[in-house]
């Protein structure tokens, strides 16, 4: 976006929204045509195109995943020129979560790609103050992080892309406004150390708590996490605002310092007014009546993060709007939530035509299931404008920093279109599979078999706090497993003793997973016998953080961590094993008609 215009406000954001999807194929077919202008002397294009040409491009260049791409990016890793993939300068390589279906890949990112990123984020708040008003007059509290920075070989910072952000020149030296005053100092984001960050932006935002309009993080699960880490440490902190200095278990200086700032003076007062409310029996609604002034929550709530859903209606007493704002990945931002007030069950992302170039492969729903090893037929690929209403389609992307018609691996279906671009809904993470036989179990069947099941623990007052399964073959037949992390919550509206859950509540569980999942799979475990009862292994309270660490260790980002729906890491299948307290088969075989 050489030259081009980042900073576009109220009115004028709208009216750039309004433009770009009106002349969405314009801006597409203008888009590619500068990306191969750019890139076409890069060994990589040159293997497949002898001139910068649309339909050369098209008819040519083949639809790739990552381990096609791979063999360059380590190339530029280990010290060989950019031109390899792109005709700009690649200035470092943001690491994928990790978690969503895969190791960590190296994304190789162009200086102006950050632009990029700008333009949605500067998208985001004129889009949501047309529905909420008066977002300028307080203060937000957004809990941002950032992990610690790798190398590669040739010394390219290798790091998460929202830590990429949080790092750069333009957050640090941002402008300050209304919309943008938040409660956590850019020294408690910046630091590496991710318990002390979070000590530090939540005790400035217990400080700030009655100017504090909106709240979030990027994830869903980032923020229940900030909720379970306020429960364990919120005694610490009101002794902090009580005597007016910051406990010694913070010792990154940059967070002393600013804290220092914050943490003016004793407030006995703020602190009795906070305690009063964590020493409540229940913590139902406890997001209203730390932050009365709240207006929503941020954070992303689409996909495998809805499983959040009912932990987040819980906290906040279902008062406050869950808003999706945008939906991007390390490899390209995509898009935004024009609807953003709108149940998280019709959140539908509007893709902006001057991200990247996008094309899309037309999937059924059952093959959402599918390998990436698959050959795609480049006369099947879909332009951004012709895909339908309704359809399933999974993602591909061309980009200026060297990504051409790579697969995101996202599965997506179009729920309608704004102006000329289309809108869609986040399905799932297309090879995150379960599989014993001839069965396989998407990501979202998969949820949605947990969530028809976890219905049956609303009587006991439980919460499915998280969720995750792998496929257990170590004996014949194999068979599913899933391990459920369950919370007793106590209501405030309940005076009476909830009975706590007893095997029989789980078996029935595990009878309406496998009753939900999908005719192959019950034909397997009813007439075949080639699957065996499907398992649900309780955990200790606590497992899926100690998960989440794990993986934080291995490489992933705590803003971009989501939990894996299907486990595939020995170590973090061992760390689940040493927590199980209660396991539970299916009593009996789901139910089967054959066709």
């Amino acid at each position: 976006m050489d030259g081009k215009k980042l900073e576009y406000k109220g009115a004028e954001a709208l009216k750039e929204i309004q433009r770009l999807t009106t002349e969405a194929d314009k801006v597409q077919q203008d888009l590619l045509k500068e990306i191969l202008t750019r890139n076409k002397r890069t060994e990589y294009l040159q293997k497949y195109m002898t001139e910068d040409d649309v339909p050369e491009f098209k008819k040519k260049v083949p639809v790739i995943t990552y381990k096609d791409i791979y063999p360059y990016i380590q190339r530029i890793a280990n010290g060989e020129d950019s031109s390899l993939i792109s005709g700009h300068t690649i200035v470092e390589m943001l690491c994928s979560s990790g978690t969503s279906g895969g190791e960590p890949k190296l994304m190789p990112t162009i200086a102006e790609d950050l632009d990029r990123r700008i333009f949605v984020y500067n998208m985001i708040m004129p889009i949501i103050n047309q529905y909420v008003t008066g977002l300028d007059e307080g203060k937000a509290m957004l809990l941002c992080f950032v992990k610690a920075e790798m190398s590669t070989p040739s010394g390219l910072p290798a790091r998460a892309v929202l830590t990429s952000f949080y790092k750069s020149k333009h957050f640090k030296a941002r402008s300050r406004n209304g919309y943008n005053d938040e409660t956590s100092p850019d020294e408690a984001i910046l630091c590496d150390d991710s318990n002390q960050s979070m000590y530090c932006q939540l005790l400035s935002g217990l400080i700030h708590r009655q100017q504090v309009l909106r709240l979030g993080a990027v994830f869903a699960s980032a923020f229940l996490r900030a909720i379970t880490f306020l429960e364990r440490n919120w005694v610490h902190l009101c002794k902090d605002i009580r005597t007016g200095k910051l406990s010694p278990m913070i010792t990154d200086s940059g967070c002393r310092l600013a804290m220092s700032s914050i943490l003016k003076s004793a407030d006995p007062r703020l602190a009795d007014e906070i305690e009063s409310i964590c020493s409540r029996r229940s913590w139902e609604g406890i997001v209203c009546n730390l932050w009365p002034q709240a207006k929503f929550i941020e954070a992303v709530v689409t996909g495998s993060m809805s499983q959040y859903i009912p932990a987040l209606k819980y906290y906040s007493m279902d008062k406050l709007p869950l808003v999706s704002g945008m939906y991007a990945s390390s490899e390209c931002y995509f898009g935004v939530n024009l609807n953003p007030l709108c149940d998280p069950a019709n959140v539908s992302y509007t893709l902006l035509p001057n991200m990247g170039y996008f094309e899309f492969i037309p999937i059924s729903k059952d093959e959402t299931f599918g390998s990436d090893d698959e050959e795609i037929s480049l006369n099947k690929l879909v332009d951004l404008v012709h895909v339908k209403i309704g359809c399933y389609y999974e993602l591909v992307v061309t980009t200026f920093s060297g990504l051409n018609r790579y697969r995101i691996g996202d599965v997506l279906q179009v729920t309608g279109f704004h102006n000329h671009a289309p809108q869609f809904r986040f399905i799932c993470r297309r090879n995150v599979i379960l599989s014993i036989d001839n069965d396989n179990t998407s990501e979202e069947d998969l949820h949605k078999s947990v969530m028809a099941a976890k219905r049956l623990l609303d009587p006991y007052n439980a919460l499915l706090v998280e969720y995750t399964s792998y496929a257990d073959t170590s004996s014949v037949p194999g068979h599913y497993v899933i391990y459920w992390e369950i919370k007793h919550c106590t209501s405030s509206v309940l005076d009476s003793v909830i009975s706590p859950l007893g095997p029989q509540v789980l078996q029935d569980c595990c009878v309406a997973i496998e009753e939900e999942l999908d005719y192959t799979y019950r034909r397997c475990r009813t007439k075949d016998k080639s699957i065996g009862p499907l398992e649900i292994r309780v955990v200790k309270t606590g497992t899926f953080e100690l998960l989440m660490d794990l993986f934080i260790k291995g490489g992933a980002s705590i803003n971009q961590y989501k939990t894996p729906r299907c486990i595939k890491s020995d170590a973090a299948l061992k760390l689940l094993k040493s927590n199980v307290k209660a396991c539970v088969f299916s009593p009996r075989d789901p139910t089967w008609f054959p066709k």
